[in-house]
C-alpha cells in the first residue's frame, strides 16, 4: 500500500510552499487511489481526506512530546533531507513560527480536528492514540491482522 507523506507533496525544494490550487489538486489525485496511507496534518485538505478514507489514526500526543520530537528531529536530520520530506528541503532546527504552531496546536487546531473526527466516526474507524505505549499496543494488535480491502 503506498504511503504518502504530505510534507513531501506540499513542499518544493528550498522550502517553497505549493500554491493552494496546486496543493488541493495534488491531494485530490492522491485520494482517488484505491488504497493509501497518508501521513500529515494539513487542515486545508482534511475534509477531502476524511471523505475518501476508511480509517484515521490520530496521534494525539502531548505538546511536550511534540516539542521534544521536533527538536530531536532537527538534530537528527540537520543539514540533510528527511526520508519523509521533499527533495531539497534540508532539515533545520525549528524556527519560532513552527515552535509556536506546535505549542498552540492543542488549543487552536486539536479541538476542531476532534470535533470533525467525532462527526465521521460512524463511517470511519477513528483510532486516537495519546501515548507511545498506546501506539506500541495498537501496532502489536495489528500484527497478523489482514487489512480488509475497501472501496
Amino acid at each position: 500500500m503506498p504511503v504518502i507523506h504530505l510534507d513531501s507533496v506540499y513542499w518544493k525544494a528550498g522550502w517553497v510552499e505549493s500554491d493552494k490550487e496546486e496543493w488541493r489538486d495534488k491531494v485530490a489525485e492522491i485520494v482517488t487511489g484505491d488504497r493509501w496511507v497518508i501521513d500529515g496534518n494539513y487542515s486545508g485538505t482534511l475534509e477531502m481526506r476524511l471523505a475518501a478514507c476508511d480509517t484515521v489514526i490520530f496521534l494525539d500526543l502531548s505538546r511536550f512530546v511534540c516539542m521534544w520530537r521536533i527538536f530531536k528531529r532537527g538534530f537528527a536530520y540537520r543539514g540533510r533531507t528527511r526520508p519523509d520530506m521533499a527533495a531539497g528541503c534540508d532539515e533545520k532546527m525549528p524556527d519560532l513560527e513552527f515552535i509556536k504552531w506546535t505549542w498552540r496546536y492543542p488549543t487552536r487546531s486539536r479541538p476542531k480536528v476532534l470535533r470533525r473526527l467525532a462527526e465521521v466516526e460512524e463511517r470511519v474507524w477513528v483510532v486516537r492514540i495519546t501515548s507511545q505505549n498506546q501506539a506500541q499496543a495498537f501496532l502489536r494488535s495489528l500484527r497478523g491482522t489482514a487489512v480488509p480491502k475497501t472501496r
